[in-house]
């Protein structure tokens, strides 16, 4: 007989069975830095926002340039505006997903959901959407989460049933059948009594033996608790107390837990039942957190969504307890969700058999679940896979990350009896993380970039300078654990990547190309290719400025303010299509209404001068004269429909010629 069946009918009918950041920081430019007149072109995106010009394409910049820099308050301002300006057009998706998270970051969760489930509908095929979803097949993420370290059958164990481990400063308390006395008519086995092992110098456990017997009675008694202080335990009985044994009003007598506390002499008394018990249902398989406020356990009270729910209830300062609250459908089914368990760092382990696993009771996990549950952010749920779980019932999971040892129990084939207690030492689980620092376009190594590692707290752990070869690489870092890099080097815009490690020891590498951010401005320089300034669209035939243009002269009025001894060559360009005297005057009046703009906007006239070419100074060879023009693409001779505005001095330096 399974110990789950005992448990089930000690306990009732229902059948009990039995891990932001820091914001990153951009260096500013200091007068002497000015002095070289580098533009940083996210500054320039800014201000032109900042005065009310908008587009698809420059909020997109702007944004990204806050959400790689961490800076996620105003990444989710700009990502806001983003999603309004294209609420009726197609976006990447990739920005539903930045702008989530962005919002979680500033704790807008709520609308964190909508976007991130914006972002699963719009690309269904993305394992983050589908995650989010919790469609993701669980068989390969059962496997994908599988590890490989060896699990032990305990000495302890024997022919009967014995189950449910926990430690008791230098003991293993658990449940078995192993005592003699009254048979349990279920499987002809006695009733459970709760027992104690010693750790012994291998670090394996013996000697075991009963607990005294004001916590054994001669009915059923498993899984105990311990607070922090280790003076106060919780316990699993039968629904007997001062020697009384009650029934529900169909004729079952249900589980219940009690309280013990340490006396001075070492023992365990004043026994008394916690207030949220009752004949009617059961409450069973306590465990406390690491700082003694929290009791979770397992009940089929009212409110419970399936056979057996997953409980929490307030530890008061003064001992009392406070009143139960479900975890709901982020942890409980219309299955059994039963033997919680949580571990020092807030992980929230439990067995169930209403989620996906591979058969019986499994062992699931939630990491970070008590700082998730507090904050009211999404959790994920994660099966711990092999060899925890198999395809018998696997339950009542224990772990202490101090001392690496864990226990859980099986009734799995190969045990010595109905239900084994199996031990495993927590395997040692390192990462390498390593890249390349390069330049985006050209793949130059970048010499003296400097790469962070920090925690997800933003919290620096270590930090290299790359040498010649471009390279870093992090050691020892912890498996599924969250981190960031950080990578910066002057002239380009810095990037951070958060990532978490997987649960298998391997290497990561972290792609680690920049994107320059920042251009030493010289005579003869052209703005338009520094700015990445489209044309200057006109209306057919007309030289007025447009709304769209405007936007992108916002650019070119910035970066006069921002230096004044700049004085640019406004020149406007035609392709070849039309008379080439028509196209001379045409450009010429649009190059002029240009510098009228900027001249109204304040610019003073004097550093502004402006000529129309036509056709004359094509970039390829769609001219319309030597060539039959429908040879060429509308792409080919939008080329040549250009604008360019070319710094003819700066900081008193002159460009040699105009070209």
């Amino acid at each position: 007989m399974k110990t789950h069946k005992i448990i089930c009918t000690l306990a009732l009918t229902l059948v009990f069975s039995m891990g932001y950041s820091q914001k990153g920081k951009v260096r500013e430019a200091n007068e002497a830095y000015d002095n070289l007149a580098y533009l940083k072109t996210s500054e320039i995106l800014l201000e032109v926002a900042e005065n009310g010009y908008k587009t698809v394409n420059l909020l997109q910049k702007l944004a990204n340039s806050f959400y790689f820099n961490n800076k996620m308050e105003e990444a989710a301002k700009w990502y806001g505006e983003l999603m309004a300006m294209n609420e009726n057009e197609d976006l990447d998706p990739e920005y539903y997903f930045r702008y989530g998270q962005a919002l979680k970051s500033i704790e807008n969760y709520s609308e964190s959901d909508k976007w991130m489930k914006k972002f699963a509908e719009s690309d269904r095929s993305d394992l983050r959407g589908r995650a989010f979803l919790s469609t993701v097949d669980y068989l390969s993420m059962i496997e994908e989460a599988s590890r490989d370290f060896e699990v032990k059958n305990l000495e302890i164990n024997t022919d009967v049933s014995d189950f449910g481990a926990t430690q008791y400063k230098n003991q293993l308390i658990f449940a078995s059948t192993r005592g003699g006395g009254k048979e349990y008519k279920w499987n002809e086995q006695p009733y459970l009594d709760l027992y104690s092992a010693d750790k012994q110098e291998n670090n394996s456990y013996g000697n075991a033996k009963q607990l005294d017997s004001e916590i054994n009675t001669k009915f059923h008694e498993s899984t105990v608790a311990f607070t922090p202080d280790d003076q106060v335990m919780y316990f699993t009985r039968n629904n007997y107390f001062n020697k009384k044994y009650k029934k529900d009003e169909e004729g079952t007598n249900r589980l219940k837990i009690f309280k013990a506390t340490l006396n001075d002499d070492g023992e365990w008394d004043d026994i008394e039942s916690v207030h949220f018990n009752d004949d009617a249902y059961s409450v069973a398989h306590p465990t406390i957190n690491v700082k003694g406020t929290k009791l979770y356990f397992a009940s089929d009270m009212e409110g419970t969504l399936g056979m057996s729910d997953i409980f929490m209830v307030d530890i008061n300062a003064d001992g009392t307890l406070g009143d139960p609250i479900n975890l709901g459908p982020s942890v409980n089914t219309e299955g059994q969700e039963t033997f919680p368990f949580v571990n020092s760092d807030g992980d929230l382990y439990f067995s169930s058999n209403g989620f996906n696993g591979l058969g019986g009771l499994d062992v699931f996990v939630i990491r970070d679940f008590e700082n998730k549950q507090e904050l009211s952010q999404p959790m994920a749920l994660e099966n711990v896979g092999r060899p925890i779980n198999s395809p018998m019932d696997d339950f009542a999971y224990y772990e202490n990350l101090g001392t690496k040892e864990g226990f859980f129990t099986s009734n799995r084939d190969g045990g010595k009896g109905d239900d084994d207690i199996y031990s495993f030492m927590i395997p040692e689980c390192e990462q390498i993380v390593e890249g390349i620092v390069k330049d985006q376009e050209t793949e130059e190594i970048i010499v003296g970039a400097k790469v962070t590692l920090l925690d997800k707290d933003g919290n620096q752990l270590e930090q290299q300078i790359v040498g010649a070869d471009g390279a870093y690489k992090f050691e020892n870092l912890e498996c599924e654990k969250e981190y960031l890099i950080r990578i910066e080097a002057d002239q380009y815009a810095t990037i951070e990547e958060r990532f978490t490690t997987p649960k298998k020891p391997q290497k990561l590498e972290i792609k680690s190309n920049l994107q320059r951010d920042e251009v030493e401005l010289e005579p003869c320089a052209d703005l338009a290719k520094i700015l990445d300034i489209p044309i200057i669209y006109f209306d057919f035939d007309k030289s007025n400025i447009r709304y769209d243009a405007e936007v992108e002269l916002q650019k070119v009025l910035a970066v006069l303010n921002k230096y004044p001894t700049m004085t640019i060559d406004i020149r406007s360009h035609t392709d070849c299509r039309g008379t080439a005297s028509y196209n001379e005057k045409l450009s010429e009046r649009r190059a002029k209404s240009t510098r009228q703009y900027l001249v109204d906007k304040g610019v003073d006239a004097d550093r502004l001068t402006a000529k129309g070419y036509g056709e004359s100074r094509l970039v390829n060879d769609c001219g319309c004269e030597t060539t039959d023009d429908t040879n060429c693409s509308e792409e080919e001779h939008q080329l040549n429909r250009r604008s360019e505005f070319i710094v003819t001095s700066i900081n008193g330096k002159k460009c040699p010629e105009k070209n």
